[in-house]
């Protein structure tokens, strides 16, 4: 398969830059199709080297085509290059979700992708799900060497407050449906380091600090959707997302337990006083487990959950301090 192909192996096809606006299947180092969109930086002439590119993680049960990326992606690219894409089981991807698990390699090869077209600077920014998973993949590949290898990383506590295992990062024995072997997570940080997949700089909304919360009515809806085979069918045909059955064979390393391994790659935090999902001890858990040095905590009067809440106001100062940071 090459990358005139109607897949693109990011870790593969060389790079290259590209003008105007581009469509993409990329594939994941676990072979899962991944539709993307990229806008390119509304600054004419400009190079990509020069450009940042905002990589974009939606929540669970978004995708590419849906309103509220559409218009997230709509007042990013009025400042810079953006991509968005589908996580596995949403859209057009391929594959099942693992709600934030193996999802990391989604992003991992959005990342590549935007290096592949010429962006020297690229941050990720994530929503709800995905600023899950803007977290743990920035652990798991950024530039940091203090992740302890896989095999050292005991299994999490079901409060998120332990480093938990993760095999997001390739298959394992240890993931229900895992193909490949293991590897360690300070391989794959050092790995993503030099292949393209760290970014520059992590924006996380809206995001959940530790796995299994059931604190607020929207999130026991949403593990009944996820844990049984009712809410799953209700999932695929209501919500348009294709859930893996299997779960989780080990618990992934969580939020929490990730986000003292970003720096020094700088985060940001984002979350509302109005969120019906995830109240605020989440994201001060967040902050309290990161780098101090290196990480920023906004509460946002007002503002409810992910990318369907975010105001334009909100949007354009994530953007600025993207390009600032990143």
């Amino acid at each position: 398969m090459t990358c005139a192909g109607e897949a693109q192996s990011a870790p593969r096809c060389p790079s290259a830059v590209i003008a105007g606006e581009q469509r993409a299947m990329l594939l994941t180092d676990d072979a899962v199709s991944i539709e993307a969109r990229y806008e390119p930086s509304p600054t004419l002439g400009a190079e990509p080297s020069d450009q940042l590119a905002l990589v974009v993680g939606h929540g669970f049960s978004g995708a590419l085509e849906r309103p509220a990326l559409r218009r997230v992606a709509s007042a990013f690219q009025q400042r810079t290059a953006v991509i968005t894409f589908s996580f596995r089981g949403h859209g057009r991807s391929g594959g099942r979700s693992t709600v934030g698990d193996r999802e990391v390699l989604d992003l991992a090869a959005a990342v590549r992708w935007a290096r592949r077209l010429g962006h020297r600077r690229v941050a990720t920014v994530g929503f709800s799900m995905g600023g899950s998973v803007v977290i743990r993949q920035a652990a798991l590949y950024g530039k940091t060497d203090e992740i302890q290898p896989l095999q050292d990383v005991h299994e999490g506590e079901r409060t998120g407050r332990s480093p938990g295992r993760t095999d997001g990062v390739l298959g394992s024995p240890g993931y229900a449906n895992g193909a490949a072997p293991a590897r360690s997570a300070k391989g794959a940080a050092s790995a993503g380091a030099t292949d393209g997949a760290a970014p520059d700089a992590v924006v996380a909304v809206s995001s959940p600090a530790r796995w299994y919360y059931r604190g607020t009515a929207p999130m026991r809806r949403l593990h009944w959707a996820i844990t049984r085979p009712t809410g799953r069918l209700v999932s695929r045909y209501g919500l348009r997302t294709r859930i893996d059955p299997g779960g989780w064979a080990v618990d992934p390393l969580s939020p929490v337990a990730a986000a003292p391994l970003i720096a020094p790659t700088p985060l940001l935090i984002v979350h509302g006083d109005r969120d019906p999902y995830f109240p605020l001890d989440h994201p001060r858990m967040l902050a309290s487990a990161a780098d101090p040095s290196t990480s920023e905590l906004w509460i946002e009067p007002g503002y409810g959950h992910a990318e369907t809440a975010a105001s334009p106001d909100l949007l354009a100062r994530i953007a600025d301090w993207a390009t600032a940071h990143a």
